[in-house]
């Protein structure tokens, strides 16, 4: 049971460390409206990792069949996706952006939602998450079905640990920047996250 929790534990921070466009979204979240804000975008490109997961573990042969049937629309929507919204991320400004100490009605659940879209938008995560289950071993066919929840649900925890270090360090950051940096965080972010994008379009023309 431990061993698998820590590697749950491992997996969720291997899925979540890599600095791609949810990265840049949280980071550009937490500098604009607060960590709270920061983390519920983290947290729902991990629980769309989540889905992945569950469907990895039990619908694996049916999924990777479709996403092979249809790769070259899932890759094309999936670019296109990401490209728009990292221009809808550059063109933000940091001073329309909701305070952290202002109440919006369902804003949270939005930054959650738009965060699990993007994500889900990729359904090839996986193969990431097939090479690190086979990487690490992480379930067998003798595994009960109580011990996979509990490494799914560690999975979870390594990806809450990891989005909980980084907004917190964001957010010790920000006090020493002034808006017009922020503002070029935005760009920064917004533009990476358009590369990210279009050189994901051009791939899936190749």
């Amino acid at each position: 049971m431990l061993e698998i929790i820590i590697k749950g534990i491992l997996i969720g921070l291997c899925v979540s460390v890599p600095l791609g466009p949810i990265g840049m979204l949280v980071i550009q979240r937490t500098f604009n409206r607060g960590q709270k804000y920061g983390i519920a975008t983290g947290l729902g490109a991990t629980f769309s990792d989540l889905v992945y997961t569950i469907i990895t573990l039990f619908f694996l042969s049916f999924v990777l069949d479709f996403i092979e049937m249809h790769r070259f629309a899932i890759q094309l929507t999936g670019s296109v996706i990401v490209a728009a919204f990292g221009f809808y991320i550059f063109k933000s400004h940091p001073a329309n952006q909701p305070k952290p100490n202002e109440s919006f009605k369902h804003t949270l659940l939005r930054d959650f939602a738009t965060s699990f879209g993007l994500t889900f938008s990729n359904p090839l995560v996986l193969f990431v998450l097939i090479a690190l289950f086979s990487r690490f071993e992480f379930i067998s066919s003798e595994t009960t079905i109580f011990i996979t929840i509990c490494g799914i649900l560690s999975i979870l925890a390594g990806a809450i640990l990891w989005w909980s270090t980084v907004t917190f360090l964001v957010i010790h950051f920000k006090n020493k920047l002034n808006m017009r940096e922020l503002k070029l965080i935005n760009q920064i972010s917004g533009l990476i996250i358009i590369i990210v994008g279009v050189v994901g379009f051009i791939l899936s023309l190749i």
